[in-house]
């Protein structure tokens, strides 16, 4: 799926996405927060959409949110006004697979439910891991592909349509694995119905 088309899946998505796939990706955003909220210093997340996550981080951390849509960041900056957030969260455009920050520079980095969205994951995943402190941590939750069962026989018959719907439905998760300096920490599965993965990556620390 190319930039044009996630641009503009997300212009048709960001005026319900709180509604639809806000609602069915809740858990493992909650979840992610709830451990990012363990931890302290700088946050990043990529693929921050309509800021639907933005509510939940404690005091304290310091947040900087990124997606590509302006449509999206749009929401996300009104929720940021609503809830008087402007101290805490910093909200960029910005594509993902160039991001515009030094090496080292966050102590957690987060990416929910995005990487089987954007274009070029195993870009996206080597800015991530370039950007994230050594002895730090990558939190990710998102849907990847079905070995078996009726959601794999689901997935096989939308994967053609990633660019309408907006995601790709049979994503790999090796695709997010192939970073050296990366390796998984924990692991489990999230509601609804186990589609969804909760990941936690830990960054290698400086030899």
């Amino acid at each position: 799926m190319d930039i044009k088309a996630v641009k503009a899946s997300y212009a048709r998505w960001a005026p319900i996405y709180d509604r639809t796939f806000g609602a069915a990706t809740n858990a493992g955003r909650r979840r992610a927060v709830d451990y990012i909220n363990a931890r302290s210093g700088k946050v990043l997340e990529v693929g921050v959409g309509t800021g639907l996550s933005l509510r939940h981080y404690k005091p304290g951390l310091q947040v900087t949110g990124i997606d590509f849509s302006e449509e999206m960041l749009g929401k996300a900056r009104e929720k940021v006004q609503e809830l008087d957030l402007g101290a805490t969260v910093e909200l960029r455009q910005m594509d993902a697979r160039e991001l515009d920050f030094p090496d080292n520079h966050f102590d957690t980095v987060v990416a929910m439910h995005v990487l089987s969205v954007v274009p070029e994951p195993e870009k996206v995943m080597a800015e991530i891991a370039r950007v994230c402190k050594p002895g730090g941590k990558v939190v990710i939750t998102n849907h990847f592909k079905s070995s078996r069962g009726f959601l794999a026989l689901l997935e096989k018959v939308t994967a053609p349509l990633a660019s309408i719907i907006g995601w790709h439905s049979d994503f790999e998760m090796e695709t997010v694995l192939g970073e050296k300096d990366l390796s998984i920490e924990e692991q489990k599965t999230l509601p609804p119905v186990g589609m969804m993965t909760f990941l936690v990556l830990g960054k290698a620390e400086a030899a």
